[in-house]
């Protein structure tokens, strides 16, 4: 009995050896097929073209493996890399990008959040995750680190509930419609706060730009995604407490770290494949790059590559101090030095602080600008808006201003001339009104002169009707003088 037992344990033994090893097996092959199709796509990827690669002496771009790809300059958003920028894409997990934004806008670090039953269990247990229980509660705070860190995305369902005030994530999905449609979104369409796969939840690589933007402005959410593990402290409500690691390879301390980095997160679905939302800074310009639908570990190979040639190919200029001459169609204008007015100060400025971002391959002289007079600000008169052959590099801003040393002149200046840069007004109008106004002046002046003159030698009718009078009394006086004769 004893040997039949043993054999059947050998037999058992075999058959598990048997299944392990094919189960091995099998799992290389799907690896090795995996791998097969990841580098099939990424070999379609790099086939394709490069949009900003056509714009003429453009600094030529990096092949990357992302389907879309995007590198721009933070504050003025000008477009330094595009590569299928406003084609619809599965965002994965960066879709956290804008639920932690929206959640600093909306509320206080020290809240409560916790957590329910919709919140644990609508969570699949092969995503990712934290193992949060309902009825479990984290501050604020400890959500958006877990979020970001863990990418938690019953965190994210928690975190939507707590700020609709609802029990049903679903309705914060408006919120985020709403909000990356002010951020200047233009084909996003959200239904969840995490990024777990609906074919209904899609951005592009453009609008996830334009959500880093605010995002990387944020110090708190940028040093969030740098921290490299998250610890929780047990309480109450959260008796083991929680400790778990950042895995974004991009970060200090990865295996892709980036030196320049300022913030980062990642997302990854079978249909997403590996995306990454990034920004860095060099020498005082700040990148935000977006690759989306890529294959690991490229997303950050691709993603470094990309800040490398932003960094290598732009430089920002500071037009108050580059620009020489502006012309606004021919109008009547005069700058306010030398003016017909003597030494009067300088009305307008170019606002020293604005800057527009030039590809080292051209110069000042090769952007074309136009200006426009709308201004929300009463500080602003006018805007000036820069580009390169269609591109937008930039604006600068118009002041007024009343001191002769921020003075800029919008015309041509003789090229003798040295001094400190003071503004054209276009005052044609007013020049014209202003000449009105000194004739008019003149005439009613010349008519006092007149008048006055006028009135010193007398009033000539009043003298006629005098000289009438005496020449009358004499008659009179004639006749009398007869008629007293005739009488004696």
């Amino acid at each position: 009995m004893m040997t039949f037992r043993k054999y059947i344990d050998i037999c058992v033994l075999l058959l598990s050896g048997i299944l392990c090893a094919a189960s091995l097996f099998t799992n290389a092959l799907t690896v090795h097929a995996t791998s097969a199709e990841a580098q099939q796509r990424l070999e379609i990827h790099r086939a394709l073209e490069i949009q900003s690669n056509e714009v003429p002496n453009w600094p030529v771009g990096p092949v990357v493996g992302a389907e879309s790809a995007i590198l721009i300059e933070a504050e003025t958003g000008t477009l330094l890399y595009a590569k299928n920028i406003h084609q619809q894409e599965y965002p994965a997990s960066t879709t956290k990008i804008l639920t932690t934004l929206i959640a600093t806008e909306r509320c206080e670090m020290d809240e409560i959040v916790t957590f329910s039953h919709d919140a644990v269990f609508d969570t699949p247990w092969d995503s990712s995750h934290i193992a949060m229980d309902v009825g479990q509660e984290l501050t604020m705070e400890q959500c958006l680190n877990a979020i970001l860190i863990r990418s938690a995305n019953e965190v994210s369902y928690a975190v939507a509930e707590h700020i609709t005030g609802t029990s049903d994530w679903s309705v914060f999905a408006d919120i985020m419609n709403a909000r990356a449609e002010e951020l200047g979104c233009l084909n996003s369409h959200f239904v969840n706060p995490n990024g777990l796969p609906d074919e209904n939840h899609y951005t592009t690589a453009y609008d996830l730009a334009m959500i880093g933007r605010a995002f990387f402005s944020n110090e708190m959410l940028c040093n969030i995604t740098l921290t490299r593990r998250m610890e929780f402290p047990a309480t109450d409500k959260l008796p083991q407490g929680k400790l778990e690691n950042n895995h974004m390879q991009i970060i200090p301390g990865g295996t892709h770290a980036y030196q320049y980095l300022v913030g980062c997160k990642t997302g990854y679905t079978d249909d997403a494949r590996s995306c990454l939302v990034s920004c860095a800074e060099k020498n005082g310009m700040r990148l935000i790059c977006v690759v989306m639908r890529d294959e690991s570990p490229y997303q950050y190979e691709d993603t470094i590559s990309l800040f490398e040639y932003g960094f290598s190919n732009f430089e920002k200029v500071n037009v108050s101090q580059t620009e020489t001459k502006y012309n606004i169609d021919n109008t009547g204008l005069f700058y306010s030095g030398n003016d017909i007015f003597g030494n009067s100060q300088p009305i307008l400025s170019l606002n020293r602080e604005d800057y527009i971002i030039l590809p080292k391959t051209i110069s000042f002289s090769d952007t074309e600008s136009e200006i426009s007079y709308e201004s929300d600000s009463e500080d602003h008169a006018a805007t000036i808006t820069y580009s390169y052959h269609g591109v937008d590099i930039g604006t600068v801003r118009v002041d007024f201003t009343v001191s002769e040393e921020e003075g800029y002149v919008f015309d041509v200046l003789p090229e003798e001339a040295e001094e400190e840069p003071v503004i054209f007004i276009n005052l044609a109008a007013i020049l014209i009104g202003i000449s009105a106004l000194a004739v008019i002046l003149f005439i009613i002046l010349l008519i006092r002169i007149i008048l006055k003159n006028y009135a010193i030698s007398g009033h000539p009718r009043r003298e006629w009707r005098r000289r009438r009078n005496r020449r009358r009394r004499r008659r009179a006086s004639r006749r009398r003088g007869r008629d007293h004769l005739d009488f004696f």
